[in-house]
């Protein structure tokens, strides 16, 4: 059911929202754009990590998974929040990405090993085993400690998925059915 506007002001208005909310038209800048997806800031005390390894990296385990743990050369589906440690603004973030762990930077790789499949950790990358003194463009600057909280959905050798890229090869070079034909043609 679809409520007209005309409808539903009255209501809105006899709520008090009329007065009590100035126009955004009047509060916010007509020149201003916001920038997509929105990047929210994370809290103090969730930008610390409990535990460190050798290198440095710094490591909480938010929910402990039962799976086994990826190795240096598998490949991953993660969902994951990077925010700068400094401060807490919310960099990237992917409810469900594929990786490859010899393709991303040192602690991400690192933590990720460290990790049973099913688990949320929480990652306090120093520099170092980031980004280092380049940074990433306009939102990870030079020097950066990052942290990242990574829910290990799945992983999977190298074999295993050179093995699943053959198969599917291999199905899609299978010779098609025929269309079947009216009868009497």
């Amino acid at each position: 059911m679809i409520i007209s506007f005309t409808r539903i002001a009255p209501i809105v208005c006899a709520l008090s929202l009329c007065a009590a909310t100035p126009s955004l038209a009047a509060t916010a800048p007509a020149a201003t754009i916001i920038k997509l997806p929105l990047q929210p800031i994370v809290a103090a005390d969730l930008r610390v990590c409990s535990a460190k390894t050798a290198s440095g990296l710094g490591y909480a385990v938010l929910r402990d998974g039962t799976g086994p743990k990826p190795a240096k050369t598998d490949f991953v589906l993660i969902g994951y929040i990077g925010y700068l440690a400094a401060t807490g603004a919310v960099f990237d973030q992917n409810p469900g990405v594929p990786l490859s762990l010899d393709n991303v930077i040192p602690g991400f790789a690192e933590g990720l090993q460290l990790m049973p499949r099913g688990s949320v950790y929480r990652f306090c990358v120093p520099a170092a085993l980031g980004y280092g003194a380049t940074g990433a463009g306009d939102a990870i600057p030079a020097n950066s400690d990052l942290v990242f909280q990574i829910e290990l959905i799945d992983s999977k050798t190298a074999a295993e998925v050179d093995a699943m890229r053959k198969a599917q090869q291999g199905a899609d070079a299978a010779p098609q059915p025929a269309a079947p034909q009216p009868a009497g043609h």
